[in-house]
């Protein structure tokens, strides 16, 4: 849904490419992918948006490029959300099984950002109705970002299709 109305956005004058990999159980294999893919790039621009873990992966990014980031419901720490989870995991938009390694906690740990450097170039949308993550604890993280607090919803932000012209205005805002 995102991609189609990015790639909607598009003009002669102002390309854009949409990057949307499927990433792998290691953090540190996944953030290898996307960061060649990025340092490849000739982008004059960059954007970054990710939901759940897809969210810790943005603040990542952001942070390592400097450039704006839309977190949706984010986990904001991974390593301690997802060690209890260690073991045979199935995705959780599907029912394909994957193994999460122990090992993959100390990845998520080098890849925790402890404090977001500039506040404007974030956009957080959480859930207060989100099922899994607290929306209280991503609120505060990104305290003096953009913020949509959803009353009710989910973690997979059932309603995202109402809340996609805001994404929109804030990739589109300089």
């Amino acid at each position: 849904m995102t991609g189609e109305a990015v790639k909607a956005l598009a003009t002669a004058e102002n390309a854009i490419d949409w990057h949307c990999p499927q990433l792998l159980a290691s953090p540190k294999k996944s953030m290898e992918l996307v960061t060649e893919y990025i340092d490849q790039s000739k982008a004059d621009r960059m954007i970054v948006i990710g939901s759940s873990l897809g969210g810790f992966y943005t603040n990542y990014l952001a942070e390592k490029y400097g450039c704006k980031a839309i977190a949706l419901n984010p986990a904001v720490r991974a390593a301690r959300e997802l060690a209890p989870h260690v073991g045979m995991m199935t995705s959780y938009d599907s029912d394909e099984p994957f193994d999460f390694r122990t090992e993959y906690i100390d990845e998520l740990k080098a890849l925790q950002v402890e404090r977001i450097s500039n506040p404007d170039r974030y956009f957080l949308i959480a859930a207060k109705g989100d099922e899994l993550l607290d929306w209280r604890e991503m609120s505060q993280f990104y305290e003096g970002a953009k913020q949509l607090i959803l009353e009710g919803s989910d973690h997979g932000i059932a309603d995202y299709a109402d809340h996609l012209p805001r994404v929109l205005e804030f990739i589109s805002s300089r």
